[in-house]
């Protein structure tokens, strides 16, 4: 009875005490009742024969209690309890060099077969690679000690019998095996549950990898971004058009080379986020939640502030460009009018401030004052040009000229030498007046001469001035202007030259009149400085002139008309991409809620679809290429197209985002679809109803056209209180940020969730626990045992100490380790 007991872990009835015949009857019939009642038939075995002595009856009953309770339990792929055990052996012991095992005899006698077994389960115990099948004595010995110290499992079998017999006893060493198999069945379950758990822990691994793959490349774009924003903030003019031409270079560097690789990493950035959240989904784990500032939406908002830096900052550079053009044709402008101007008035204050009219005769006296009305007329006439240059100085100042000091220097010296004049002539009048009374005589021709020479001079002086003056204009019709401005001038010059006839023909006639009269005359025209050399000179001049301005303005038209070219050559391309562009954005967003054929073959064609997309970029490069020609020709608009080449860029980079997006939302469902069992006709029937009830093809549902949703597909929401908190349950599963709509991927994750069959924290825990030998704590020695090195040192690393009252030295928390797993506790 305590055999039995023993064997089969159970408690039978109470023995009898004495020590008389019947007793022991009574107590071997009690045993054998019990055999009876584990379904054991004893065949010819009776009490009076097992109390008497009966050898071979009770050999033959103890074989039948070993065979029921050590052996029978062993079942290994459904066979029976020899086979089993023969198959375990067989499977435990494939990997040794030397070891064969077909039977429960002779494939013993060299001890291999027990070294094998103990190594496979407790390498630590025997040193298997020093182990010789010529000396089975040392095996069978070495396996013996081991097991029995060890293993607990007592010695059974004599190296000696076993080596000596032809053929050892098969039921004895049956028996000593099935102390193996049971002694080491633990490690079976232990096995199972490190698989278990090495599942869970890559999975973690995966995830945790992918989280700070995000965390780097969110870091990395913010980073370039934090960068690039001050960079297009800096607006500090320049002071030369060349020094902003390559401000300009530079930012078409930035949006040709640096910018797109940082669009595709904001793109692959979101995908990543999407896919990985997919994965927590799928294993059951908690929302990835980033760094504070490292959200999707931290990083499209940085997005948004970077694109509109950027277009303030080419906005910016294009009005600098225009005004520093500007600015260099005004100051171009200024140094010609302040340089005729100057040399105009070169020597006149000396001339103002002499005292001839003292020590002049009469008729000097007449000459000298009619020349002086000469110089007020004259003095007059260049009254425009000074306000002229003062309103140019006035402007360069207002549009920050760099070198306004030096411009208003200048200017300021005009100014006072034109007052000084004023005040000069002023004087010089009224002394020349005081004493006019005694200036009778004058030459009338002189006079004559002189007051038409000046004006005729002062307009051949503005002529070329006007000739060689500078001109910026943007369009045909600008140019058109000035030509038809230039041929009106040419008009005039056949008046302007019977003009310069006449007073030609008045000095002719003065010559005439000394020539004829013999009149001593000193000195030159007293009333004017002009003669008609200089008049002719200055005629010669205008004459040169003419055909430069003719050739200048031929050559702005040649440019203007390139220009136009290039405005149509543009515009004939943006206006048929943008529409392209548009079309191909409402067939992505059809595509994305309509149902052909399964997942993969929508993915397929929206990856062809992809591919066409991309294929398209040649002609964009083109467009880039022809918006390049027209901005280093300074051309700033385009009347014949709205499209610029910012919007083609933003519809391009939006494009190419959504296909992107697209095919990350069909891959998810793929993922979705896998990882739950969703059926091809599951997945299409949940797509056609969340497709029936999107009324406004939006690809999201409201809150009543999900529950109209749910109710279609079969599920109970009854129309009372709890079924509203049954729903608005649902609702905070589906729509976690509360924003009220249901995406079709958060629908697919509710409908997949209903019926999954994933891994929990409490089968995690309970694997532990079977690796722990059902204690509430883990020693770092059996993870390492246990698990792979990798994993098992990522359990000890994580794993808190163990802090309850069965605690020892060394022993780790498993419990608070299997819930932070599944986001039920802090990791």
């Amino acid at each position: 009875m305590l055999l039995l007991e023993v064997i089969s872990g159970e408690r039978l009835a109470k023995p009898e005490r004495g020590k008389m015949r019947v007793h022991k009857i009574s107590n071997v019939n009690k045993a054998l009742d019990f055999i009876a009642s584990k379904g054991v038939k004893l065949v010819f075995i009776g009490a009076e024969e097992i109390v008497d002595g009966n050898a071979k009856m009770t050999l033959g009953m103890i074989w039948t209690i070993i065979l029921r309770f050590a052996i029978q339990d062993i079942s290994v792929e459904e066979t029976s309890a020899k086979e089993g055990l023969l198959l375990w052996c067989q499977r435990k012991t494939a990997p040794y060099k030397n070891v064969n095992i077909q039977n429960f005899h002779i494939s013993w006698k060299d001890g291999l077969g027990f070294c094998a077994l103990i190594h496979r389960h407790r390498p630590e115990l025997i040193d298997y690679g020093k182990l010789r099948k010529d000396d089975p004595m040392t095996n069978l010995n070495t396996a013996f000690d081991v097991a029995e110290k060890y293993l607990d499992i007592p010695k059974m079998l004599d190296a000696e019998d076993i080596v000596g017999t032809a053929r050892p006893d098969e039921k004895a060493i049956m028996t000593y095996v099935s102390s193996f198999y049971h002694a080491f069945s633990g490690a079976q379950k232990a096995e199972t549950a490190a698989n278990r758990i090495c599942k869970v822990l890559a999975v973690n691994q995966e995830n945790e990898q992918l989280m700070e793959d995000y965390e780097k490349l969110a870091s990395d774009l913010l980073e370039w971004i934090r960068r690039t924003i001050p960079w297009l903030e800096n607006k500090t003019p320049e002071n030369t058009m060349q020094a902003m031409q390559q401000k300009l270079e530079d930012f078409r560097d930035y949006r040709r080379l640096h910018k797109p690789p940082k669009v595709q990493e904001k793109c692959q950035l979101e995908i990543n986020f999407n896919t990985l959240q997919t994965k927590l989904r799928l294993s059951n784990r908690p929302a990835f939640m980033p760094s504070e500032g490292k959200m999707v939406s931290d990083i499209s908002n940085a997005w948004v502030g970077l694109e509109g830096a950027e277009k303030g900052y080419e906005e910016w550079l294009l009005n600098e460009i225009r005004r520093l053009e500007r600015l260099d044709h005004l100051a171009e402008k200024f140094r010609q009018k302040a340089a005729i101007h100057e040399a105009w008035t070169e020597g006149k204050e000396e001339m103002l401030q002499k005292s001839d009219y003292e020590t002049a005769s009469l008729s000097d006296i007449k000459a000298l004052l009619k020349k002086h009305e000469a110089f007020e007329s004259d003095l007059a006439a260049h009254q425009d040009r000074v306000e002229q240059i003062a309103a140019i100085a006035q402007e360069l100042n207002e549009l920050d000229y760099y070198d306004s000091p030096s411009v208003n220097t200048r200017c300021q010296h005009i100014c006072d030498q034109w007052d000084a004049l004023g005040v000069l002539s002023q004087k010089r009048s009224e002394a020349l007046q005081r004493t006019e009374k005694l200036l009778e005589t004058i030459d009338q021709l002189y006079l004559e001469f002189a007051k038409r020479a000046a004006p005729f001079n002062n307009w051949m002086e503005g002529a070329m001035e006007d000739l060689q003056d500078t001109f910026i204009v943007h369009t045909i019709e600008e140019i058109l202007g000035l030509s038809t401005a230039h041929e009106q001038f040419k008009a005039t010059l056949p008046d302007a030259d019977k003009e310069r006839q006449a007073i030609l023909g008045i000095h002719n006639e003065i010559a005439k009149i000394v020539q004829t009269y013999h009149v001593n005359m000193a000195g030159s025209n007293p009333y004017t400085t002009i003669n008609p050399q200089e008049i002719n000179t200055k005629w010669d001049k205008v004459r040169q002139l003419v055909p430069q301005r003719d050739q200048a303005l031929s050559g702005e038209h040649a440019r203007q008309q390139n220009n136009e070219r290039l405005r149509k050559q543009f515009a004939s391309q943006a206006n048929v991409i943008g529409p392209w562009m548009q079309t191909k954005m409402e067939e992505i967003g059809r595509i994305s809620i309509e149902m052909h054929g399964t997942l993969e073959d929508q993915l397929t064609h929206l990856r062809q679809y992809e591919k066409s997309i991309v294929n398209y970029k040649s002609k964009i490069d083109q467009l880039e290429g022809d918006h390049q020609l027209i901005q280093e020709a300074l051309i700033f608009d385009n009347k014949h197209t709205n499209y610029t080449m910012e919007h083609v860029r933003v519809g391009w980079e939006q494009l190419l985002t959504t296909i992107a997006r697209t095919i990350n939302e069909i891959e998810n469902q793929i993922l979705t679809r896998d990882a739950k069992g969703i059926s091809q006709e599951q997945m299409n029937e949940f797509r056609a109803s969340f497709n029936h009830f999107d009324r406004d093809h939006s690809g999201t549902l409201g809150a009543e056209e999900f529950k109209a949703c749910l109710i279609s597909l079969g599920y109970d929401i009854a129309n009372d209180a709890q079924g509203e908190a049954e729903f608005a349950r649902i609702m905070s599963i589906v729509d976690p940020n509360r924003q009220g709509v249901v995406t079709f991927q958060a629908f697919i994750d509710f409908m997949s969730r209903e019926t999954a069959d994933t891994d929990t924290a409490d089968q995690v825990m309970t694997s532990f626990k079977v690796l722990a030998g059902d204690k509430n704590y883990i020693l770092a020695d059996e993870l390492r045992r246990e698990l792979p090195p990798d994993q098992a040192e990522y359990c000890i690393a994580r794993m808190a100490p163990y802090s309850g009252p069965d605690g020892v030295p060394g022993a780790l928390d498993y419990m608070s380790f299997s819930t932070a797993l599944y986001g039920e506790s802090d990791l």
